[in-house]
């Protein structure tokens, strides 16, 4: 797959079938919506493109980012499983929010041949959200594209979104998010210094810190898997099993809400490395002890749950390339 930092480093001359979205997470919603590209392009004799967006658009027009369900690198890695030929992530300001939607398509098709535009029902792009299906429709009359309209992917009643695996996430619902996504949660981090009280509890971790807000489970006790190095998270040089704590450590009255992972049989530096955790279950939520002795005896006993947990597991199916 190429990267394109922005819609004028799209190569001149292509032929093209278009989809435009924030793709957060590339979930089973997403993923219909890839296949339909796949096909449009397939019968369009097309490049199949995907246009998106950074910073996340929410950060410029509202002022924050929602929890974001992966990083940019491991969603570009998804995107091309999929099977995208042509990655655009487009710069976004508020002069490109202030685009028309019609503004949007001529600079896509400067030079290019837009053959199909790939969306949903809930889809829309340009300046008040106005490049909705229909009226993309129209202008591909005009213009000689085809828009290519699919029914949003649901489970249940509800819409597959991103949003929905952020509450179910928070709500601690690991498996129903796990389904919606179409694969176990995880989020990516710096592993940065911590308190060292891990090493002295005979636990050592890995303390997390991330560039932006990302989309964790509920507080409490995980059985996780994790990877590190190599040419994207998803395709990692290193893995190891563990378990990991997530909340604000009430036992010592820290506070802040942290993610620690301790890797089983492991005794290695990772400051510095981008480590890659896997949420694989939810063991117990967060508990106060009443002394490091009675902690200590409860991650014994956490540390050997995780275990089993984990080689009765298996590891999930990559699905990168």
């Amino acid at each position: 797959m190429e990267r394109h930092a922005g819609l004028e480093t799209l190569p001149v001359g292509l032929r093209l079938a278009v989809t435009i979205g924030v793709f957060d997470g590339v979930h089973r919603g997403h993923l219909a919506v890839l296949r339909a590209l796949m096909h449009a392009a397939r019968a369009a004799r097309a490049a199949p493109v995907a246009v998106t967006f950074e910073p996340h658009p929410e950060l410029v027009l509202r002022g924050a980012v929602p929890p974001l369900l992966c990083d940019a690198e491991e969603r570009a890695a998804l995107l091309a499983a999929a099977g995208v030929a042509h990655l655009v992530v487009q710069p976004f300001d508020r002069a490109f929010a202030a685009l028309s939607a019609e503004a949007f398509v001529e600079r896509l098709g400067a030079g290019r041949d837009l053959a199909a535009l790939v969306m949903t029902p809930e889809s829309a792009f340009g300046r008040g959200r106005a490049g909705t299906a229909a009226t993309m429709a129209a202008l591909g009359a005009l213009r000689g594209f085809r828009v290519v309209e699919i029914a949003s992917l649901r489970s249940g009643a509800a819409l597959i979104s991103s949003g929905r695996i952020r509450s179910l996430l928070a709500e601690g619902r690991l498996a129903a998010a796990a389904r919606l996504l179409g694969r176990r949660p995880a989020v990516t981090g710096k592993v940065v210094r911590g308190d060292g009280r891990g090493r002295e509890l005979r636990y050592p971790t890995a303390n997390l810190a991330f560039d932006a807000p990302v989309a964790l489970p509920r507080d409490g006790i995980y059985a996780v898997r994790v990877g590190w190095g190599g040419p994207h998270p998803l395709a990692p040089q290193r893995q190891a099993d563990g378990v990991a704590s997530l909340g604000v450590r009430p036992t010592f009255g820290i506070g802040d809400r942290v993610l620690e992972v301790h890797l089983f049989d492991f005794d290695e530096e990772l400051y510095g490395q981008r480590l890659r955790v896997e949420f694989v279950r939810r063991q117990r939520g967060e508990r106060r002890f009443q002394n490091a002795a009675a902690l200590v005896a409860q991650m014994d006993l956490d540390a050997a749950r995780a275990r089993r947990t984990l080689a009765a597991t298996a590891p999930a199916p990559s699905r990168a390339r």
